[in-house]
């Protein structure tokens, strides 16, 4: 009580009395410090009950006043003495004494307040960045500290000041080779001794030779012997109770990792412990989700950034059970995401490869590789909504190599199983389970939307490079002809489709079709492996006949809008793969290797085959395997557009393309048509329902079929 009356009477007087010079003023408050530990015997008493904060406040102002008073840059009297006798050297000296108790919490605000409000850079300055970076060594040295707030705050302050001068970071490298700081006696007496120390304002001779080392060259610390404090600090914070400290440690590290400095990119991933953070809470918030989750819920769940997950217990519960473990992961892989993404590129890549070591294929992949059919669904689902948020680029590419291996040659039916994951996730578009099939092929059409070349190089384009889909036999050379085709290509002639048993009216022979055409233009020869976009729109419109068509009878159908998306899509996938340099025109018969035999690749076989059964495959299969296939079909590469749409290609024996396929099921459905009765009612009624016009009812699974067929 008697204290805080001094220092309301010592306002007073202070108020009352002519000013000093403000280097006198700046003086006696220093003075008026330093005297307390000279004449005080109580160690034990609180530093707010001493007038100690009111005068670190007092030299704050007077330091603020000064800079404002004068030109920019310019050092005045009262900073001159702060630097020159070392003033947050004896500072750091009293916080680490914690004497009175209070004082660490006083100086790191002093500390803090002095690098944010002060214009000038100080942190080039010997006498500040090594008391620094001495503060820097006792913040997060215990969780849920009481100082922990004022830690947080000075460690993000320094970090913005390096975020604005990034090649001051040098100076926080310390060398681990360098002696550890001699401990000074603790207590009153000790920080009586540093006080008293004569202040000649040069430092110690073997603080000179530290200093020496220190500043002769900062870059000079580019070995793995260096210490980054200030990473290690913010680290442990991260791990406080407290999710506002968590938050800011982690805004700070954000800083850190993106200084364009490759000495303290490489001291940050190889001397600090930051990888593990990342994947070793990434694995815990992993398996802390439910074994088995509705991938509806999975999918839906809002998407949160990460700090900001402001949740209910109950609430959530009350949703779906996991929904905040799911949040907290989500959110945590958001933070991860784009902490690699800011980062340094060397930075960058190692810590996606620790995501991809430590949390992908240790944890992930066993997951993914079981025979559960619940696990591998809730796995499938989960891996899905990664690939969604993913948008680093270097973590990205990562989880790439991990999903499909980084093979680039062409693949070959032996080596399919060459890549145990990759075999598997293929398979699983073709499971006995539809919901695993469904969710695996929306797994895949994440991954071909992702911009990224080796996805479309390693799923199809690796396949397709050297264009031996085709016939390059001289025609002498080729097989005998059946019906002027190949014996196993596919006849237009025989197919029902284009039987005799058909209405004049709905045949479309193979020689009309072509000569329906018109001639072609310069612009389009044969020579550059092209055919015009109208012929191949014509071919795939003139697939099913008028009369298993049913969009006539609806109004509404909405092809608009699917040219609308169509196009807004393509342009869109355009934009991301101008970075790729792929080729405008096929590339020439002269230069591909046609001696390799065809093999469309496993992927693509999948989807033929699954393309082919589409007369037995529920409406939501249906749907999934063309959307993957119109995601490819929408690449601009000339080798996907040939192989996958055009139908006047002669493909070489035994090879088969989209449009192939999707002639031999036109012609399965209308034999099976005709033995349907009342067939075109039913298929409107399917239509109907399926446009939300009818109630449910019977299933027919081969109307529906039609229907998405002729939707193509």
């Amino acid at each position: 009580m008697f204290s805080k009356f001094t220092s309301i009477l010592q306002h007073a007087v202070e108020a009352l009395a002519p000013s000093l010079p403000l280097q006198e003023d700046f003086v006696y408050h220093w003075k008026a410090i330093t005297h307390y530990y000279i004449e005080t015997s109580d160690d034990k008493a609180p530093v707010t009950d001493t007038n100690i904060p009111s005068h670190l406040e007092q030299m704050l102002d007077i330091l603020t006043q000064e800079e404002r008073e004068r030109e920019s840059g310019e050092t005045g009297p009262c900073m001159e003495y702060l630097l020159h006798h070392k003033i947050l050297e004896t500072l750091y000296t009293l916080g680490k004494a914690d004497c009175p108790p209070g004082m660490k919490q006083q100086v790191l605000t002093f500390y803090t307040k002095l690098l944010a409000h002060i214009r000038q850079p100080l942190l080039p300055h010997i006498n500040v960045h090594r008391p620094v970076q001495k503060l820097i060594r006792l913040c997060g040295e215990v969780l849920a500290a009481p100082t922990e707030n004022e830690e947080i705050q000075f460690l993000c302050i320094v970090c913005s000041k390096l975020k604005q001068d990034p090649y001051l970071v040098n100076f926080f490298l310390e060398n681990k080779s360098k002696k550890p700081e001699t401990r000074s006696p603790g207590g009153a007496e000790g920080v009586k001794e540093s006080v008293l120390a004569p202040d000649t304002g040069q430092p110690p001779a073997e603080e000179q030779a530290a200093a020496a080392a220190s500043s002769s060259s900062p870059t000079s610390n580019n070995n793995n012997n260096n210490n980054y404090n200030l990473v290690s600090s913010l680290l442990n914070l991260t791990k406080s109770p407290d999710g506002r400290i968590v938050v800011k440690a982690c805004e700070g590290l954000m800083l850190l990792v993106s200084l364009p400095e490759p000495a303290a990119a490489k001291c940050l991933t190889e001397n600090t412990e930051l990888c593990e953070l990342l994947t070793d809470r990434l694995v815990a918030f992993y398996k802390a989700l439910p074994q088995s989750m509705d991938p509806l819920d999975i999918e839906t769940v809002e998407s949160v950034n990460w700090g900001l997950d402001v949740y209910n217990l109950k609430e959530d519960a009350a949703v779906f059970t996991g929904k905040r473990a799911l949040i907290s992961f989500l959110s945590w892989l958001d933070y991860c995401d784009q902490l690699i993404k800011e980062a340094h590129k060397s930075a960058a890549a190692v810590m996606a490869k620790a995501v991809r070591e430590r949390f992908f294929v240790s944890v992930m992949e066993p997951q993914l590789m079981q025979t559960s059919e619940v696990g591998i669904l809730t796995s499938t689902a989960l891996l899905n909504r990664i690939i969604r948020q993913v948008t680093s680029e270097a973590l990205l590419q990562e989880m790439v190599y991990f999903l499909l291996g980084e093979e680039k040659e062409p693949e070959a039916a032996a080596t399919v199983t060459q890549n145990p994951l990759r075999h598997r996730l293929i398979e699983h578009c073709d499971h006995l389970s539809d919901e695993i099939s469904i969710m695996t092929l929306r797994l895949f059409e994440q991954l071909i939307q992702k911009p990224n070349q080796h996805i479309l190089h390693s799923l199809g384009l690796r396949s397709l490079e050297e264009r031996n889909y085709l016939e390059n036999k001289p025609q002498e050379e080729r097989e005998p002809l059946e019906n002027g085709q190949p014996h196993d290509a596919v006849d237009l002639e025989e197919d029902p489709l284009f039987g005799d048993d058909l209405p004049p009216d709905s045949r479309l022979s193979g020689s009309d079709w072509l000569s329906s055409s018109p001639p072609q233009s310069p612009d389009h020869s044969k020579s550059e492996g092209k055919t015009e976009v109208h012929k191949i729109v014509n071919s795939f419109l003139c697939l099913v006949p008028d009369e298993a068509k049913s969009s006539y009878h609806v109004e509404g159908t909405g092809y608009d809008t699917y040219l609308r998306d169509a196009h807004r899509q393509f342009r869109d996938y355009c934009g991301v793969c101008q970075r790729w340099d792929w080729r405008g025109n096929p590339k020439p018969f002269e230069k591909c290797n046609l001696e390799i035999p065809f093999f469309e690749g496993h992927f693509l076989k999948v989807l033929f085959d699954r393309m082919g059964r589409i007369l037995d495959q529920p409406y939501d299969v249906n749907l999934q395997v063309t959307a993957v296939l119109s995601k490819l079909s929408l690449l601009p590469h000339p080798h996907l557009h040939e192989y996958l749409l055009d139908p006047y290609i002669n493909l070489a024996p035994g090879c088969r393309s989209l449009f192939s396929v999707i002639v031999r099921v036109v012609g399965d459905l209308m034999l099976r048509i005709q033995r349907i009765p009342d067939f075109t009612p039913k298929l409107l009624l399917v239509r109907k329902r399926l446009l939300g016009l009818e109630p449910e009812g019977i299933k027919y699974v081969l109307h529906a079929s039609l229907l998405f067929l002729s939707e193509l």
